[in-house]
Order: structure tokens, then sequence, then C-alpha cells
């Protein structure tokens, strides 16, 4: 009889343990559902999409989310699989039933704003998001304004709410079915330590004791394509595995100092003249300004039709000196801060939010100021927003000017700040309150998302088929406007302007934009009045060059350190450095490498073969030798100088580790 009873209650699939998996595969099932999503919602930065290499995407992704649905859930784990009867109880049921619902909720969430944040990164969110937007004083109007343009993305979000609820409540559990309750407690405490287990090894990745947890750089296993790492990815992963990592490590490719030194230095000499040119230094970093908005570096386009949407700065192209493959260090504002000022790139984590963002760098702005200049810094924003406030203190301006210094709020756009037209005459009016010779630099705001205009511009700039057009438009005529009244002032002659932008937009219509290469493709152009240079060179240029060749053109007079090379040096080597996708990318000549910070994976043609169809590593050993030995030189020079703090000439010159 007591067989028969025990029988008709025992319900394997309705036990507490099988009740738990059920839901945990609930959130698999949807994870994978985020994931065609993401890609859905991205499409067009992942071409050429074949149905095998979306399986092996998914396949890959399952590793990814059973760890990233373990962080998520182990308070809701350990919680279930309590021995004890009262863990039956409704009260009790209902806690759970709200944990999972939140940490689950809050973790689709997560997948969802990467659908629509991923066009500005190009990579999945991490811990450094909250680092990155801490000194924003307006978030709740950037969050609502964020769920009012991507209401789409909230309402997906809705949806796969409403289908985890409903798959929850169908997961039903009956028990307890051992009804004693010694019994239930012994057998209980049995299974917790296989039960603790097996999730500590779905957290680790692997059954191995010698397995390392996962990390992201596991992700390219299942890329066909590196940027296919941000499908397999899901957010959740990326930001908890992110928690505490250290990105930056000491590299030993090189044993010797001397010999690294050999391959690379950072270390600049000394200019050759007695005395320094003192002339006037401009910087426009220009928001979001593509190299694919210019007439000038398109006349390939449309049968040769294309015009762009800045006749202005295409007509002080033609008077500069340009560079056919002018590329930025990083993807995002914060990174091109350090890359442009400084000559420091960011890898992986931006520079300015890295443990190691206190060390003591020159920079443009501490050089020159040292050198007589008096320098400042100028963005139309609410004052510490991005953290530039506090960074352009930390390098050796002198002052800074935004929001609060312009004074005027009739003239706030509402997010980002100061309409870039008024605020670059308030520019030209400070500038000629300034004894020469002066250094400033102006980070433009108007061409941000979401691309709105003053009132009285909304008719006359129509743009073209992106949201962009339009500002971007706008900021070349406000700069028009700016070079009209300081081009009668007494000091514009005795000055370089340089131009380049912070990072390439996420907006993208062109194709040839859409590589590994044409994510980083933006202006760098030098500008001097009545020296018509008129030279559009054939070769690659960076961010990272602007003040090695800013400082040499003035022929400072002492050495200074700076990851990059003067252009005006016809001698040097020109070559390019960023990271994507977890591989750190070089380009030198018409080559481009991926390296993995292991191996080198891929070689291309980036100039003649854009779409990066023909991979050459096995084709080109000699290059790649020689491009592999260069990128390694480089990244070991970078992350051992960034931990030794010795980034400066005359900072502590510590030894290589052996």
């Amino acid at each position: 009889m007591n067989i028969k009873v025990l029988y008709k209650s025992f319900r394997p699939f309705q036990n507490m343990y099988a009740v738990l998996v059920a839901r945990l595969l609930a959130m698999m099932l949807l994870f994978s559902i985020s994931r065609f999503i993401f890609y859905v919602m991205n499409i067009g930065f992942f071409n050429n999409m074949t149905l095998s290499r979306y399986a092996l995407i998914e396949f890959g992704g399952l590793r990814f989310d059973l760890t990233g649905i373990l962080y998520l859930n182990s308070l809701f784990i350990l919680l279930s699989i309590l021995p004890f009867h009262f863990v039956y109880q409704r009260i009790y049921q209902n806690v759970l039933r709200w944990i999972f619902y939140i940490t689950n909720g809050i973790g689709l969430a997560a997948n969802m704003i990467d659908c629509v944040y991923y066009p500005f990164t190009l990579r999945r969110t991490t811990l450094t998001i909250f680092d990155q937007f801490e000194n924003e004083h307006n978030k709740g109007t950037f969050l609502f304004r964020f769920l009012l343009d991507y209401w789409y993305a909230v309402l997906i979000w809705v949806v796969l709410i409403f289908v985890m609820t409903w798959l929850y409540r169908r997961i039903k559990m009956a028990g307890p079915q051992l009804k004693n309750k010694y019994v239930f407690f012994f057998s209980g405490l049995a299974m917790i330590y296989p039960l603790l287990y097996l999730s500590v090894v779905g957290i680790r990745g692997g059954f191995a004791h010698s397995t390392r947890p996962i990390t992201l750089s596991n992700a390219a296993a299942y890329a066909t394509d590196p940027k296919d790492v941000n499908i397999v990815l899901n957010t959740p992963f990326a930001f908890l595995r992110t928690l505490q990592v250290k990105v930056i490590k000491r590299m030993e490719y090189f044993k010797t100092e001397e010999e690294l030194n050999s391959v690379y230095a950072p270390l600049h000499p000394a200019g050759l003249k007695d005395s320094m040119d003192k002339k006037n230094v401009v910087i426009f970093i220009l928001e979001s300004f593509s190299k694919e908005f210019f007439g000038y570096y398109n006349k390939d386009l449309d049968d040769g039709k294309y015009k762009g949407y800045t006749p202005f700065l295409d007509s002080l192209l033609g008077q500069s000196l340009a560079f056919k493959y002018s590329l930025a260090n990083g993807r995002k504002s914060i990174d091109a801060m350090p890359s442009v000022l400084c000559g420091i790139p960011s890898i992986e984590v931006p520079y300015v939010l890295s443990q190691y963002s206190n060390d003591k760098v020159q920079g443009l702005a501490n050089v020159l100021r040292q050198s007589g200049y008096y320098t400042a810094f100028f963005h139309g924003a609410p004052n510490g927003s991005m953290g530039f406030q506090a960074f352009s203190k930390t390098t050796g301006f002198n002052d800074y000017y935004g929001m609060t210094e312009y004074g005027n709020d009739d003239d706030f756009d509402g997010l980002w700040g100061i309409w870039d037209e008024p605020f670059l005459q308030y520019y030209a009016d400070k500038q000629s309150s300034f004894k020469q010779p002066f250094f400033t630099t102006l980070f433009t705001v108007s061409s941000h998302h979401p691309y709105v205009l003053p009132a009285q511009y909304e008719n006359t700039f129509k743009g073209g088929k992106l949201e962009i057009y339009r500002t971007i438009q706008y900021t070349d005529y406000a700069l028009r406007k700016y070079f009209e009244k300081v081009s009668k002032m007494p000091w514009f002659k005795n000055t370089l302007f340089v131009f380049t932008a912070d990072h390439a937009s996420a907006q993208i219509h062109f194709d040839k934009f859409n590589t590994s290469s044409g994510f980083f493709d933006i202006p760098i152009f030098y500008y001097e009045p009545g020296n018509d240079w008129h030279e559009y060179r054939q070769e690659s240029c960076q961010q990272t060059d602007i003040m090695p060749s800013i400082l040499s053109y003035l022929h400072y007079d002492k050495p200074f350190l700076a990851f990059g090379r003067n252009v005006f040096d016809k001698t040097s080597v020109p070559f390019a450095f960023n990271y994507l996708n977890n591989n750190y990318q070089y380009f030198e000549g018409k080559y481009m490498l991926f390296f993995n910070g292991e191996k080198s994976v891929a070689l291309y043609d980036y100039q003649n073969d854009i779409y990066q169809k023909n991979n050459l590593l096995d084709l080109e050993k000699e290059v790649v030798a020689n491009m592999e030995k260069k990128v390694k030189a480089f990244v070991q020079q970078y992350n051992n100088r960034l931990i030794d703090d010795n980034l400066t000439p005359e900072g502590p010159q510590a030894p290589v580790s052996k």
C-alpha cells in the first residue's frame, strides 16, 4: 500500500530539481531568441551570413548563455534547493518567483539594450559603461530619450518578459514528494554538493581542473568572422565577466629592453632646431564625423557623383595635408581624448577608465603649456560630461570652457549641450581674447544621436538617407561661420589647425565602411592658412600621430613620448593601430593584420581587398612575421609602460620582465 502511494505521489518531472532545470532551460531559450534579435537588428554589420555560420554562433552561444544564466540565477538556484519543506510554501515560492523575474528581466533588458547600443561601440557592453557615463548630470533625460527613440526595443523586451513569466508558471512543481522531513533533509543535503559543483562547472565553462573560466576571448572559437563574437556573447556574461578583470597585463614577447626598442619605441627625439616655432595650435574633435560623410574622400562613390555632406570641410581639405587611410584608435569619445591629445591609444578598456588613468602623462597641453603657451579645452556639454573636464585638467589645460562658462541655456539642445553654431562663435571670441601663442581644443556636440537641429534650421539642412546627415551638414555650416569670423582676426594666419573626429559614426550607408577597417575611418588633416599643402597622401595615419606631428612641426626642443609618428617626416613608416573583437588590428603599408595576443589570425590587403574576402595569412608569411613582430612590440610597450607608470621620457625606465 505504501509503495503504491509513493508511486502515485512521485512525479519525476515536477520535483524541485527537474523544475529548476526546466526554468533555467526556459531562460536559455529566451537568451537564444535574444541573440537572434540582436543579429536581426544589427544585420548590416554581419555581411554574408550563412545558415552554417549562424548555427555555429548559436551553438557556441549556448556555452556563454549557460554561464550568464547561472551567474544571474545563483541566488535563485541556492534558495531553490534548500532541503527544507518550507520551500514549498506559497509565500516562499512567491519570493523565489520575483527573484527569478527581476534578475532574468534585467538580463533580458541588458541584451535588448545592446541590440540598439551595439552600432555605437561594436562590442558587447561591459562594466565600463557606468564609468563612461558617471559624469553625466542629465541621466534621466538620456534614459527617457533612449526609451522614446528605441520604443520597439522596449516593446520586444516586454514581450520577452511576458513569455518568461508564462513559461515560469507553466513549469509547475509538486511536492514535497518525500513526506518525511528527515529523509527529505538528508537526501536534499546530499544533492546540494553535486548541484553546486555542476553550477560552478557551468560558470567556469568546463569540467577539467585546469580549465580557466571562459572569458570574452573564448567566443572567437565560434566566430567565422571576428565580428561574430558579439553575436556569440550575451550582455550579462560580458558585463559580469569584466567585474574584476584586469585587462592590461605585462607582456614578455621580447626579453630585453634593447630588443624591444629596436623593433618599436614610442620615445621621440627633440627637434633639430635651437628654438620652437611657436605657432598657435587649434584642434577640432568632431563628434561622429565618419570619413563616409565627406565628398573629398569619396569621389568614387555613386559613379563619381557623390558630393557628401561637408562642403566647407571639403574645401579646406583641398588646401590641407590629408591621408587616404586615416583611422581612429577607438570607437568611443573617451578613447579619442588620450589618443588625440596625449598620443596614448586605448586597448579593450578605455585608457581613461583603466586603473592606470592616473599615470603621469605629458600630453600636448602640458608640453605646450611648459613652453609658454596658454591652453584651453572647449566642450559645449554640461560641465563634467564624459569626464572631459577632469581629463583636461590632468593633462595640463589651463582652463576648461563648457556649458557653465558659456552662460546661456537658451542655446541648450536639451540633451547633449550648446548647439555647435553659437558655441563655435563663442569659441572664436574667446580665442581672440587669449594671449599668443595658445593651444586650444574644441569638441563638438551637435552631430550626436538623436540628431536634432535648431528650430530655425529644420528646413535648411535636408540631409539624406541617414538621420545623421542633417546634423553633419549643420556642424559643417557652423564651422564655415566660425572660419568666416576668425579669418579676420590677427592670430589666424599664425595658426595650425588640425581636424579629426572622436570616432566613426554608428550610422553607415556605404558597404565599404562596414568593415573592420571602415569602422575606424575618420578624417585627419592639417590646415595652415597661407600654406596650400594640397597634399593627399595614399598612406595611413591615426589619431595618436597628431601629438608627435604637431610637436615636430613646431620643432619642440625636448624628447617626448607618444604612440604615433610624425606625419611631416616622409621617411617615417606609416602605421596604425586599433582593437576590435578581441583582436589587435595593425595597419602597415597596404596590409592589415589581426593578432589575438597569441598568434596572427588573418592578414588582408585592406586597400585593394576592401571587403576582406582573401585571407593572406598563409600566402604572405614574411609580411605576417614582420607585422606580428611590430604589433607585439607595440602592445608590450603600451602595456608595460602603463603598468610601470612610464609614459614620460623622464619616467621610471623599468626593465622588461624576465
